[in-house]
């Protein structure tokens, strides 16, 4: 999807992958990411967010839940990440780095309730009634108050499988008085999810029902006496994404793919996050008339169309062969015979914590000088190297 975006906007990122995979620094089934051009793109999202006065979350499951990678985003200027559910908000929090919301998109489990609030999160959001009681519960045994977001959602919202839930508009006063009675929580703000999806033919990124039904509940809410501070609008955020949004009502932001530059209005490599991830692969034998490279990385909507493979130092670009999803992705196919063990590059859109490739940090490619700074697995743990 994004393999001609890549070759336009970070040739740089191919050369070191390439030259680390030869001198086996690197293994087949690795994402590579060039941190150098992920720290640029962070400063392009926080100066258009601070420009739109909305305050953007970082959200680290695309490339990861990767802790260094996340607090090296931080560093820039961010006040911390998003988790996406407990699992990595664990991971996140035993590496240090600061979490600001959990509960969305996953709920947290009961029994850690009291670990996340341990860690101190700006917010946390709800699903249902019965989440928030338990959650202010436990707040109230540590002595603390818990500030919360509100999950909604209407019929006509964009909804993917496995996703269902939230509060309907015509329970939102009431479930909102009633958890305003608890005690020990208060409730700040209103999400949904997705509030903005790049047009499939213009490649431009377009709001969506959920943002609609996600600015009247906040509305409805502060008619009704509510404070609501945060209308958290993920899902797309990016340079071009956030004017709209912030116009729109927005008040927080989760950019995630947009740091490594893999949005899919990028496709062409013209927006301003640039690319700088890729999976990194090897031709490992030939089958027939096409070859087979190492997978592990395949991500069913990653619109994977077609792959560099090198046999020298000049590239051959060829078409992927299309990949069943219920399938597991031992391998991934290339139209045509290759020598076994040739480098292949490949850039789609993946969701690395879904996969189980390694990803490599690249540091000093803007530089000229590629370092490989750490080596994790697609959960976030370090992977002690071999050599």
């Amino acid at each position: 999807m994004f393999l001609d975006a890549l070759r336009k906007q970070n040739q740089p990122l191919i050369d070191a992958s390439i030259g680390l995979l030869r001198q086996h620094k690197l293994t087949p089934d690795t994402w590579v990411i060039d941190v150098d051009m992920v720290k640029q793109n962070a400063r392009r999202i926080l100066q258009t967010a601070e420009e739109y006065r909305v305050t953007p979350y970082v959200m680290s499951k695309q490339f990861g839940r990767n802790p260094w990678l996340t607090q090296q985003i931080i560093d820039q200027g961010f006040s911390g990440a998003v988790a996406v559910d407990f699992r990595e908000a664990r991971c996140l929090a035993n590496n240090g780095v600061p979490l600001r919301h959990l509960g969305h998109l996953v709920q947290i489990p009961d029994g850690e309730i009291e670990s996340a609030l341990r860690c101190r999160p700006e917010v946390i959001t709800v699903f249902s009634f019965e989440k928030a009681r338990r959650i202010a519960e436990c707040a109230r045994r540590l002595g603390m108050r818990q500030r919360l977001l509100l999950k909604v959602c209407q019929t006509g919202d964009i909804v993917y499988p496995g996703q269902e839930g939230g509060f309907l508009p015509d329970e939102l006063v009431d479930v909102a008085a009633r958890i305003a009675a608890l005690g020990g929580v208060e409730i700040v703000g209103v999400t949904n999810f997705p509030c903005a999806l790049a047009s499939a033919t213009a490649g431009e990124s377009l709001t969506t029902p959920n943002f609609t039904t996600l600015v009247n509940a906040a509305k409805t809410l502060r008619a009704a006496g509510f404070p609501i501070e945060q209308v958290n609008a993920p899902s797309a955020n990016s340079c071009n994404t956030i004017p709209a949004l912030a116009r729109g009502g927005a008040t927080h932001i989760e950019p995630g793919h947009a740091f490594t530059g893999t949005i899919p209005a990028n496709e062409y490599g013209d927006q301003p996050e640039r690319i700088a991830m890729l999976y990194l692969s090897e031709v490992s034998h030939n089958a027939g008339s096409n070859s087979l490279c190492f997978g592990g990385g395949y991500y069913r909507r990653g619109r994977l169309r077609n792959a560099l493979v090198f046999t020298g130092d000049t590239p051959s670009e060829t078409r992927t062969l299309p990949f069943k999803s219920d399938n597991i992705d031992y391998y991934l196919g290339l139209e045509g015979n290759f020598a076994v063990g040739s480098p292949v590059i490949m850039c789609f859109r993946t969701q690395i914590f879904v996969t189980r490739s390694d990803v490599a940090l690249i540091q000093g490619i803007s530089a000229g000088r590629p370092t490989l700074a750490g080596l994790y697995d697609s959960l976030g743990n370090p992977i002690v190297s071999r050599q």
